[in-house]
């Protein structure tokens, strides 16, 4: 380890000037990593409703459709902007009531129960289809386009109109997230720290962290908005305490000897022992999100991981050389350590520690029942603002046409005309459903096949399918919907066993009973993990029960405050927020506990082993804590994008949620089962 850190401090020039140069493909990186704006395709490929969207895509070339809403145009402009329309490369298919009226029929000449289908208050409706998915690039320029060559008579609806602003909003407010986090933690590191300067080196040397693990992102192909938006700000929180240590480690080693490097190297030495082993159980808690079935914790749980073996080994390579390249500038900026050494809070936790006992007993059942039942929210939409255009589009598509959720139903082409009719009936009569259109059922209010245009019969049957469309009423990823959904599948499974329903509401459907199933996995992986590493880090059984215990109740509080303040949280926040917090602050424990058992062993008595160890730490872990808390808590408050809003706040009050807990529930675990760690604890059967 001694010969390590003498490499870093004797080539730290060269380590320095490769650090900076590795800058460029990072940064080339970077631009290159292709952004995800939409949840759903995170979804398992294995799933009905997935095969069902490859189906339209690939033989009806419907990978994605959108409702465009027109008022007060007369027919002969619709026809002209289908005409435009139909001109764009990715444009598959546009159909609207103007197609059967011409400009000679007025539309008052129509049927009843299709005009009012189809014409409200002035307004109609028209159906663009795109050969690309939803959230392909080409689609979402596609839309784009589109809402540059109409004016304000038209709104367009769906998916990708969604995707799209949700890729304008969050790339206008990412730059912001990083500014207040970085902020946040120079206020901090400015009051825990005794030099001005030495903050923003701790930061830079971060940022350099930042930048290789967003650079190296271009080796996963791609990575969603969500993992964009917070994997900075959670890296500066969960990495700055390593550095942080590595500073303290060489101002130690600094007043016991004069050569500067001799100093770095014993710190480096000593911070490659404790980081390298603090850094596991966080790592593993990030890969933890790789158990879920939505594969978006893939996607944060491997940045995440990545990010912190970066922030690893930039204090334990780059930053060395920063703080010697600086030396001097740090000792004359120099000041006094603002931060209390919290001996008041150190005695109180340690000699009244049954109240913290107490505390636990009392708040544990009502934390767990709001952990257990705070309301999770799914709807993709809901968490953004009310003004986008994509949430206008569909908001004025359920006030005057009742369209809320639109089904595709892909089923057998050889049956018969009057079945798919009966079906037809059937699933109408369903309460929720508004209507239903399918090639028989224009031919059975009188217009036969043979008057319908040839190229809208290819668009909607092949060889295999027919394409039948179905509207809802229901709110997306509601249990109003999915329960139709259900009975819908049930209907057509009688007609065709394999017949998909496919479209929005059965892939929110899916999307609502994979997010329940990991909520569940993914804590019992991520707690089965780290409980394992701890067992070798700590040489006992009983040690990692006692300290998921701590944390898990503090995770049990972060997340039962929504319940009691009436707050909804999106999917995501509430199936990553557990192993984010437990991978995080696990290490607060952990540096208690080791100190702790250290004293013990040196023959102290537990009061006395407690004391020290708690002493030594509190001003460790609020550091850690509050740059944790600084680094997301502004994100939280500042966001307008509720999936990552929600997110940091949770990550913020979290911090400082499991800091309280360690300091205070964790003294007291220890004191009182001081007898059972000492049994089932390696190396301490001497102990008394």
């Amino acid at each position: 380890m001694e010969k390590f850190g003498s490499f870093i401090c004797k080539n730290r020039k060269i380590i320095l000037t490769i650090a900076i140069l590795l800058l460029i493909p990072a940064l080339i990186g970077i631009k290159m990593t292709r952004i995800n704006y939409d949840i759903l395709v995170y979804l398992p490929n294995d799933i009905e409703t997935i095969q069902g969207e490859e189906i339209l895509s690939s033989d009806f070339s419907m990978g994605a459709f959108s409702i465009i809403i027109l008022d007060n145009m007369p027919t002969k402009e619709i026809l002209e902007l289908e005409n435009d329309i139909k001109k764009m490369d990715n444009v598959e298919m546009v159909v609207s009531i103007a197609d059967a009226l011409g400009t000679s029929i007025p539309a008052e000449m129509l049927p009843d129960e299709v005009k009012d289908k189809v014409y409200k208050e002035n307004s109609t409706i028209m159906m663009a289809t795109f050969k690309e998915g939803i959230s392909e690039d080409k689609t979402i320029e596609t839309v784009e386009t589109l809402r540059a060559m109409t004016d304000e008579r038209t709104k367009i609806s769906g998916m990708t109109a969604l995707v799209l602003d949700t890729r304008d909003l969050s790339n206008a407010e990412i730059t912001i997230y990083v500014v207040i986090a970085v902020i946040l933690c120079i206020l901090v590191l400015e009051i825990a720290l005794d030099s001005y300067i030495v903050p923003l080196l701790l930061l830079l040397n971060i940022g350099i962290a930042i930048l290789y693990n967003m650079g190296t992102n271009i080796l996963l192909g791609e990575i969603s908005y969500i993992t964009k938006a917070i994997s900075s700000v959670l890296q500066l929180g969960v990495t700055m305490d390593f550095a942080i240590f590595l500073y303290h480690s060489y101002m130690q080693e600094k007043a016991k000897e004069s050569n500067i490097e001799k100093a770095m190297s014993s710190a480096i030495a000593k911070t490659m022992v404790s980081v390298v082993g603090s850094s596991l159980t966080t790592i593993a808690g990030f890969l933890a999100l790789c158990s879920m079935d939505l594969t978006l914790g893939k996607d944060i749980g491997l940045v995440m991981a990545k990010g912190v073996a970066f922030g690893v080994i930039c204090v334990i390579v780059v930053l060395p050389t920063m703080i010697l390249a600086c030396n001097n500038i740090i000792d004359k900026t120099k000041h006094k350590e603002i931060m209390p050494k919290f001996t008041k809070m150190r005695d109180f936790a340690v000699n009244r520690y049954v109240f913290a006992i107490i505390a636990f007993i009392i708040i544990l059942p009502i934390a767990y029942h709001g952990y257990t039942n705070t309301d999770i929210y799914y709807n993709l939409d809901k968490g953004l603002p009310s003004s986008l255009e994509s949430i206008t589009a569909n908001k004025t598509l359920k006030e005057k046409f009742n369209m809320v959720s639109t089904e595709m139903i892909l089923i057998d082409k050889n049956i018969p005309d009057n079945e798919i009719k009966e079906m037809l009936d059937k699933i109408e009569s369903i309460e929720g459903i508004e209507w239903t259109i399918g090639l028989p059922k224009l031919s059975g209010t009188g217009m036969p096949k043979e008057a319908i245009p040839q190229d809208i019969l290819d668009k909607v049957q092949n060889d295999k399918y027919q394409l039948i469309i179905v509207n809802s009423i229901y709110e997306m990823a509601t249990d109003e919907l999915n329960a139709q959904i259900d009975e819908v599948n049930k209907i057509i499974k009688e007609y065709d066993e394999n017949a998909i329903l496919a479209g929005e509401g059965p892939l929110m459907k899916d999307l609502v009973q994979i997010s329940d199933h990991d909520f569940n996995s993914v804590n019992t992986v991520s707690i089965g993990i780290i409980f394992i590493i701890m067992i070798f880090v700590l040489k006992s059984i009983s040690l990692p029960v006692i300290l998921i215990i701590v944390i898990e109740f503090a995770i049990f509080i972060n997340m039962g405050i929504p319940f009691y303040t009436n707050t909804e949280l999106p999917f995501i926040a509430s199936i990553v927020i557990g192993t984010i917090q437990l991978g995080a602050t696990i290490d607060y424990a952990i540096l208690i506990t080791t100190k702790y058992i250290n004293h013990r062993k040196e023959g102290l008595s537990k009061k006395e082993s407690a004391s020290p160890a708690l002493g030594t730490s509190i001003g460790s872990i609020i550091v850690s804590g509050l740059c944790f808390f600084g680094a997301t808590f502004g994100v939280g408050a500042y966001s307008k994008i509720e999936m990552i809003g929600s997110l940091c706040t949770l990550m913020a009050r979290g911090a400082i949620v499991s800091m309280v807990t360690v300091i205070f529930i964790l003294p007291a675990f220890l004191l009182v089962f001081d007898k059972s760690i000492i049994k089932t604890t390696i190396g301490m059967k001497e102990v008394k």
